[in-house]
């Protein structure tokens, strides 16, 4: 009975004694398994620590006891662990990674088509220049090649001068030329003489759609006459089109067809060299693609030229003089642009039919069929302005009046949509009705940057019937000027590194913030070592020049100036001293032009500018030799006392409207390279001997807008800040200079809401 008591007793803990014992028991059998090292003295503990890292067993078990060596007397309290010192691994140089200057090389796409026309010294100045105007807008790369020509070229031509008027010699020369400098950047080099027209866009349209790893020899081919050789080459007076794998097959053994192939034509000996070592024959047709081509007959009139070889000739031969090479552009311009009105028909009319089964029928196509939907603004702010305008008037100018007089391009685009809008009405109309325009009664226009600028006529017109019955109505048109093909403009390359060289005019009135300047100058440049050079320009009328020994008025300028240079020892700051009455832009340039490389690009600053690392990037990469000119919009700020009234101005002004604005009626500062200057300089050279005041009656920017066929880039630059200053215009300049003086004096005082609310507290207390 007792026995079945301490059972029962005993049983709800036995299964924890029975766990503890097993416990215990594989604890004390898993010691033995464990190998632990019994010699770690101080010589080969390091050994011992990296062997068990190598081992994977640096790690203890959780129930090991290091014990040390007990014959030593060491226990675990005297052990002292050692650290091993880290070896960084010495990395090699790594080699430098040659990047091409453009992704186009690295990628290594190249441009469609070269093309090459064959001319002469006594026609590059007739039928050369009338090709290069028939095509060159067209076409992206055209080369003329000659063997010898006059001293002048004829404006806008890349001429290559082989120096002999040899035809085959030419012709070898020729196709050297193209594959030592431009064989690695095209795919199809296409060959014309100067007699012959060709209609560019078709010669593109065909290369477009021939595989560029064909060895393709395409043109008008001609059997060979006599000889031995079998096979036909490409009569060189329609033009013939190679292909740039042709060309690589030919390239070793372009000695051997100058020294063993003899002929008298330049095209028949090309035409035995591609047969004979490029195993290719001429061709007229390839996958499909034909190349058409029309003889043209002595005395042809090409307006009554209605073969079907005519109208689908990619070139025409012969042409006699460049008039009739003008009449043929204007023929098959006139036939290309019919084929396009055609497709957009076309087009039109496939767009219509899909929208019938669309979910919201034809309202899904938007007017006019194929041109973008109108701007959807998702806020009131996005909200697209329309401005109203008359046929005399606009009622939305560029300086912010609320209305100016219609002149100009606004004028020309007026008068070309109405016209174009009594030209659709009639077409509509004919023949049951004619109409005539009495006048314009409204006029809204706009903008819409994702489809163009947008109309809306109210026309009063007068409606005359079959019958001679009329009458007067009003009509409201809508229309669509659309966007044309947004193209991308190739610039040339230019980099950051280009020393800029600051010019700093300085009269009377600009001494006060000259110590201003310098010190942003100094923490901007000085103190960066910024590839940059200032020099000052103090400007002395007569009297004071007179005075400069006894009474210097830029004696502060100049021992501030020495006094920065003595600071920074590798700075060294020029000045150059003039004297004038009337300070003219032009008339100061042609001075520092003349004590500067021809290379050199200025940046021709103002004393109230603070300038810069930022805007010298924008300087370097906005100016291009030979290329454009930049001429930036300055942000200036308000007057304090009209902007910050009965408060301290900001010690940092932030770029917003209540601040100050793009002052657009200063052109003072200005980028531009000295030889770009010296060449426009030269175009005025005539009119300025016939008139000599025409010096201080313009400006650098309107010399360079006048003068120059060079880009000239105005926009506004953010990086570019002045403070407010008064500024003293000098009446002996050009009335237009100083008006634009005036008006940036005007306009730099405050927003039209802070002088309006002026003039209300000026109101306000004088009715008090």
């Amino acid at each position: 009975m007792r026995f079945s008591m301490l059972i029962s007793l005993i049983r709800p803990i036995g299964p924890v004694v029975i766990g503890i014992s097993l416990g215990f028991t594989l604890s004390l059998l898993s010691v033995t398994w464990v190998e632990e090292p019994c010699d770690t003295d101080s010589k080969n503990a390091d050994e011992v620590v990296l062997a068990q890292e190598g081992n994977l067993k640096g790690a203890r078990r959780p129930n090991s006891i290091s014990t040390g060596n007990a014959e030593n007397g060491d226990t675990e309290e005297d052990f002292e662990p050692r650290i091993v010192p880290y070896k960084p691994v010495k990395q090699s140089q790594p080699k430098k990674v040659f990047r091409a200057k453009y992704i186009s090389t690295e990628l290594g796409i190249r441009e469609r088509l070269f093309v090459g026309v064959l001319t002469s010294k006594n026609t590059i100045n007739t039928l050369g220049v009338a090709v290069n105007r028939t095509i060159s807008h067209h076409l992206d790369t055209v080369v003329f090649f000659t063997g010898t020509r006059n001293r002048k070229i004829p404006h806008g031509m890349f001429v290559v001068t082989h120096g002999d008027e040899r035809l085959i010699w030419n012709m070898f020369q020729t196709v050297r030329y193209v594959l030592e400098h431009h064989v690695a950047e095209y795919d199809w080099f296409y060959f014309v003489q100067d007699d012959t027209y060709v209609e560019a866009d078709r010669v593109k349209t065909l290369v477009g759609h021939l595989s560029m790893d064909r060895a393709l020899y395409m043109g008008s081919p001609e059997e060979f006459i006599g000889g031995e050789t079998e096979g036909r080459y490409c009569l060189g007076g329609f033009g013939y089109l190679l292909s740039r794998t042709l060309l690589l097959r030919l390239k070793p053994f372009l000695e051997n067809c100058r020294n063993d192939i003899l002929s008298a034509r330049p095209d028949e000996w090309l035409g035995r060299c591609v047969i004979d070592y490029g195993d290719t024959n001429c061709v007229d047709e390839y996958e499909g693609l034909q190349y058409y081509h029309f003889e043209m007959g002595k005395n042809s009139d090409p307006s009554k030229e209605d073969s079907l070889n005519f109208q689908n000739a990619l070139t025409v031969h012969p042409v006699s003089d460049p008039e009739q090479m003008y009449r043929l552009h204007k023929h098959f311009t006139e036939i290309e642009l019919e084929r396009t009105y055609r497709e957009i028909e076309k087009l039109q009319a496939e767009i219509k039919n899909i929208s019938e089964v669309a979910i919201d029928g034809n309202r899904s196509a938007h007017w006019p069929i194929g041109i973008n939907p109108p701007f959807d603004p998702k806020t009131r702010f996005e909200v697209l302005r329309w401005d109203y305008f008359t046929e005399e008037q606009v009622y939305s100018c560029a300086d912010g009046s609320p209305k100016c007089e219609l002149r100009g391009i606004d004028k020309a685009d007026v008068t070309d949509i109405i016209e174009t809008a009594m030209g659709e009405l009639n077409r509509k109309y004919k023949p049951v009705l004619h109409l005539k325009k009495q006048q314009l009664i409204n006029g809204y226009r706009r903008f819409d940057p994702t489809r163009g600028m947008e109309y809306t006529l109210d026309l009063q017109l007068e409606v005359v019937t079959q019958k001679g019955r009329g009458r007067s109505i009003t009509k409201r048109v809508h229309l669509v000027r659309p966007l044309s093909q947004i193209e991308i403009i190739p610039m040339p390359y230019v980099t950051e590194a280009t020393r800029v060289h600051i010019i700093l005019p300085m009269t009377v009135h600009d001494r006060e913030y000259v110590n201003q300047f310098l010190e942003v100058y100094a923490a901007n440049f000085f103190e960066t070592s910024e590839n940059a050079i200032l020099t000052f320009l103090f400007i002395y009328d007569p009297f004071e020049a007179q005075q400069v020994s006894q009474n210097d008025i830029f004696g502060d300028v100049k021992a501030k100036i020495n006094a920065y240079e003595r600071k920074y020892p590798v700075v060294k700051i020029p000045w150059i001293s003039v004297k004038t009455e009337a300070p003219s832009q032009i008339k100061i340039m042609d001075i520092i032009s003349k004590k500067h490389p021809v290379d050199t690009l200025f940046f021709v600053a103002s004393v109230n500018t603070n300038v810069n690392s930022e805007f010298l990037n924008r300087c370097r990469m906005n100016s291009i030799n030979n290329w454009q000119v930049f001429f930036p919009i300055h942000f200036q700020d308000y007057n304090p006392d009209v902007a910050y009234p009965s408060q301290p101005p900001p010690a940092t002004v932030d770029l917003v409207k209540d601040a100050g604005h793009f002052d657009r009626s200063v052109f003072d500062e200005a980028c531009f390279y000295n030889s770009d200057y010296m060449a426009t300089r030269t175009r005025m050279a005539s009119d300025v001997q016939e008139n000599e005041e025409i010096l201080e009656t313009l400006d650098v920017y309107d010399m360079f807008i006048k003068y120059s066929n060079l880009h000239v880039f105005r926009a506004v630059e953010p990086a570019l800040h002045q403070k407010y200053r008064y500024q003293v215009c000098n009446p002996r300049l050009s009335e237009e200079i100083y008006h634009r003086c005036v008006q940036s004096n005007l306009e730099g005082l405050g927003s039209r809401s802070q002088l309006a609310m002026l003039l209300f507290e000026q109101e306000q207390g004088n009715s008090t």
